[in-house]
């Protein structure tokens, strides 16, 4: 049996990591968050993963407010830079594997088709940035790492835009939402299955691979699916994104090829209106 160590576990994809893990008994995952183990300490980090005898370390944690982070520049580097640093020395010291999600943010959004794990980097935001970074510090410090960005994740856990779009939906009678920004949704109990498979695999094949759900909408599509499954009849109009400004700037397109990541792991990916379907039917019980 394959001993995991998670961490993030309260988040979006720590929660719906807990729920999947059931299907796969032969997988101990160790859940914890920042009370349970502060991935800002490396002591910290080293005392709990020392003679544990974890395979594999499973990083979930992030610090994700994206507008925030323009002003918060510390906290969120302290996370999802500085932080990750710790887990990937710690895994290589312990001989574990590291499993780390990043996110698309760490492109500038300007291509149009979708991005392969080898495009340029150029992220447009502190967040992007931030992110970036930790990647750079897991590979530069843990030998047998595995990279995962994903994008616009959403779950029945936690905030995300699925939960605003159907309290705000019930609550106004109009909303305007971006249709100039286009990407894919990623159900995080998709994300979650895949992580399990690339932690049960039979070999651990290191690098950078994208996931999410499959197919293609902007944000004003995605409300509007949202709402035509959850029942809401609340008016959508789409708008620019310089009809909307926010202290961070975002990629227009940023759409993942995920052939890297099926091939490698013999991974089926569901279509995203499929996992919304799967979503807001949990949140309607």
């Amino acid at each position: 049996m394959k001993k995991i160590l998670v961490t993030g576990s309260k988040g979006q994809l720590g929660n719906e990591l807990q729920v999947a893990a059931k299907n796969f008994p032969q997988l101990e995952l160790v859940f914890t968050d920042v009370d349970e183990l502060d991935i800002c300490n490396l002591t910290a980090v080293e005392e709990f993963v020392q003679n544990a005898g974890f395979n594999a370390i499973v990083n979930c944690a992030a610090y994700t407010a994206v507008d925030k982070a323009e002003t918060d520049q510390d906290l969120c580097y302290k996370i999802n830079r500085d932080a990750v640093r710790n887990l990937a020395q710690v895994a290589q010291s312990n001989g574990s594997k590291l499993i780390h999600v990043s996110t698309d943010y760490v492109f500038d959004g300007t291509q149009h088709v979708p991005y392969v794990e080898t495009d340029p980097l150029c992220p447009v935001s502190v967040y992007g940035k931030s992110k970036l970074k930790g990647e750079e510090q897991a590979l530069q410090n843990c030998d047998h790492v595995a990279i995962i960005r994903t994008s616009w994740l959403y779950s029945a856990f936690g905030n995300n835009f699925v939960k605003t779009m159907i309290r705000l939906g019930q609550e106004r009678e109009s909303l305007n939402v971006i249709f100039d920004q286009v990407g894919t949704p990623t159900y995080a109990a998709d994300l979650a299955v895949a992580i399990l498979q690339v932690l049960n695999a039979e070999s651990f094949v290191t690098g950078i691979y994208h996931f999410s759900n499959e197919g293609v909408c902007s944000w004003y599509d995605f409300a509007k699916k949202i709402h035509q499954l959850s029942g809401v009849t609340c008016k959508v109009n789409p708008i620019e994104t310089k009809d909307y400004p926010t202290a961070a700037a975002r990629p227009h397109y940023s759409v993942l090829n995920k052939s890297k990541i099926k091939s490698t792991y013999n991974i089926e990916i569901p279509h995203w209106e499929e996992s919304l379907i799967k979503c807001v039917e949990i949140l309607q019980k």
